[in-house]
């Protein structure tokens, strides 16, 4: 019995001893801070490593001289504010509120963003003092906000660097993944849309479907920022060579694109009303209707995509309709002129309203299924004289060509692209990683739509 009266007690103070340790090491954690753990350096003027120059604090930073300041450097994280930031570097939330509201013209400090860098600016000869506190919101853009005697805000900018460059590439899977696998920015899929989709089906790209594109990319030193405006390209596409030349007449507000005889690419509608989709379901006198099923006529063309994807207006136009019914769901109908009108049905929500004039590739609300619907997709119907046809079986008519008096000029500013084009490969002939670090935040999803898959959607 004493026995185990005596383990009895071994145990219990051996447990007891470890909870007092662990309380002990826990109350001594140096890793446990009210500053963000995973992503803060400080930097101190004096902290140089004298075998490596390049660790060397620089004698001005953002304008600031750093030899009487301590400086922490970190990452907003989730959730985090700037008064939340500098509440825990000792300024009150008076100065928090003056600094808000003096940034206004320079910066909303609303729109501090989680994951962007910033730096504190802290006096070495009394650390609880905030000096400065610098904001980088993008990497051109740094903020500076001085809290000294009396709050200032500046902002400086970085010189950004324009570049011509070029991509070419075949398609394998997904316009989307071809140019990501060349090199090139995944955005730029979208601009191709915009560019050609008055005359490519870009619903029905395919393997064996290439691109050529030369474009302009910002460069902040060797950074790569973003790529910009497409300045010429070739789609190759069932066969056929579509080219499109960005062309700036002398004296015009404005420039347009341009095939290489000096046609416009831009239509009075669109082919579709989305810039990448796939045709669940085509225009027809008898469909058994999947819903209801029974056979009647589906007088529109379904074009199936995610859920929110944006749907935009074919064409120029007053807005008619926009409501919500049983069979159509939320939908909007837009007026283009006496002859024209069209229809988009079965939006998750709209974003036009009745009355309202849209421009031709304004965006007027979102795929979804409401109504008579199976899965996420647009019905898409057309008008002509009061009534519904078969909007792929329409000739619409092309733009304004360049003007006789200008195509002289024209010709030559696409000359050497021409030549340039004839000499680009559309093999991959580089490894993308570097350049697609640059794009790998990009929203992926938006192109899933590339890849075919079989369904029927009312």
């Amino acid at each position: 019995m004493n026995r185990k009266i005596n383990a009895l007690s071994i145990i219990v103070l051996l447990t007891i001893g470890l909870l007092v340790s662990f309380v002990s090491f826990s109350a001594f954690d140096l890793s446990k801070s009210k500053y963000p753990q995973s992503s803060t350096i400080v930097l101190s003027a004096d902290y140089a490593n004298t075998e490596d120059e390049t660790n060397t604090m620089p004698k001005e930073l953002y304008g600031i001289p750093t030899e009487s300041y301590d400086i922490m450097e970190a990452t907003i994280q989730r959730n985090e504010f700037l008064s939340t930031i500098l509440d825990r570097h000792n300024v009150d939330a008076k100065t928090v509120a003056e600094l808000a509201a003096k940034s206004k013209p320079v910066f909303d400090v609303r729109n501090m963003a989680a994951g962007k860098k910033y730096s504190v600016f802290t006096k070495k000869s009394d650390p609880t003092k905030t000096s400065f506190f610098v904001y980088h919101p993008n990497a051109v853009e740094t903020i500076i906000y001085d809290l000294r005697d009396s709050i200032g805000v500046d902002k400086i900018e970085k010189e950004v660097d324009t570049r011509i460059e070029t991509v070419a590439g075949t398609i394998d899977g997904s316009l989307y993944e071809a140019l990501r696998e060349n090199g090139g920015d995944p955005d730029m899929a979208v601009h191709l849309a915009n560019i050609f989709g008055g005359v490519i089906n870009f619903y029905s790209i395919k393997k064996g479907d290439w691109f050529k594109i030369k474009y302009e990319s910002r460069y902040v030193g060797d950074e790569l920022l973003s790529s910009g405006k497409i300045q010429s390209a070739v789609f190759s596409h069932n066969g056929k060579e579509y080219e499109a030349h960005y062309f700036k007449p002398e004296g015009a507000s404005e420039g347009a694109y341009y095939d290489a005889e000096g046609n416009s690419l831009r239509r009075s509608f669109l082919k579709a009303p989305l810039k990448f989709s796939r045709i669940s379901s085509r225009f027809s006198k008898r469909r058994l209707h999947p819903v209801q099923k029974v056979y009647k006529a589906h007088l529109g063309t379904d074009y199936a995509a995610p859920n929110g994807t944006p749907i935009i207006a074919t064409a120029d136009g007053v807005v008619t309709d926009s409501r919500f019914t049983k069979a159509n769901g939320n939908y909007v109908k837009i007026k283009h002129n006496k002859t024209y009108s069209t229809q988009y049905l079965h939006m998750s929500r709209r974003a036009a309203r009745p009355g309202q004039r849209v421009k031709q590739g304004q965006v007027i609300g979102y795929v979804g299924s409401t109504g008579l619907a199976t899965g996420p997709h647009v019905c898409y119907r057309f008008w002509k004289n009061g009534k519904q046809v078969d909007p792929l079986r329409q000739n619409f008519k092309m733009a304004t060509p360049i003007g006789s008096q200008h195509l002289q000029a024209f010709h030559s500013v696409i000359e050497k692209t021409r030549i340039e084009f004839a000499t680009l490969s559309t093999s991959k002939t580089q490894e993308p990683e570097q350049v697609a670090k640059v794009f790998e935040e990009r929203p992926e999803n938006l192109f899933r739509y590339f890849v075919r898959e079989n369904s029927d959607n009312t």
